[in-house]
């Protein structure tokens, strides 16, 4: 046997797309009622885009490999656009401003828990040398304090931990409030927010 080492470029965005598609659906849905008109599907790519410049990804060449980890049973992306996770999105990639991003898809088929799923890639990416900058989504609430252990098990990595809510004191992550990048990806503008 032969321990093949994994390659990761230095930029990983690991999502656990299960939480994801909770969060965009509850948002489409009240932000519909709230301003009373129809809100536009997300351009996943302008998504990734957004979450990727709130986490200070700079403009320029980046290669940014980005997990989505999901149920067996999940099979697209709520009211996006690529939304296949297999069909779709899984081995496909995309060029902006900062860099290429590019998709890779994956499910615990019986095998284990997606949270042990997503926590064991948070630690193979923790691992890394290749690693130096891991974006977060994780299932916070579903998580509990066991996300938090994880990251602070890495040392000498850039964490950006995007949540519902907000972070402050001393930690080993920065926090970043996903609500932002979802509302833009959905089409509201601040000013519509009373």
């Amino acid at each position: 046997m032969t321990d093949k080492k994994i390659e990761f470029p230095a930029t990983v965005m690991l999502i656990d797309v299960v939480y994801l598609n909770q969060i965009i659906a509850d948002f489409k849905k009240n932000f519909e009622q709230m301003l009373k008109r129809e809100l536009q599907n997300i351009d996943f790519a302008n998504f990734m885009t957004y979450v990727a410049l709130d986490a200070l990804v700079p403009v320029g060449n980046n290669e940014i490999q980005v997990i989505l980890v999901h149920e067996p049973d999940t099979k697209k992306i709520v009211y996006s656009q690529p939304s296949d996770l297999k069909e779709e999105l899984d081995g496909m990639a995309f060029q902006s401003n900062l860099g290429e991003f590019y998709f890779a898809t994956i499910s615990p088929e019986e095998i284990t828990s997606r949270q042990d799923l997503y926590l064991d890639l948070f630690q193979v990416l923790g691992e890394s040398e290749d690693v130096k900058k891991i974006i977060a989504i994780p299932a916070t609430e579903e998580y509990g304090t066991e996300i938090t252990v994880s990251i602070n098990e890495i040392p000498d990595k850039e964490i950006i931990w995007f949540r519902m809510d907000h972070q402050d004191g001393v930690k080993k992550y920065q926090s970043e409030i996903l609500a932002y990048p979802i509302m833009q990806a959905l089409g509201i503008k601040g000013d519509e927010i009373k």
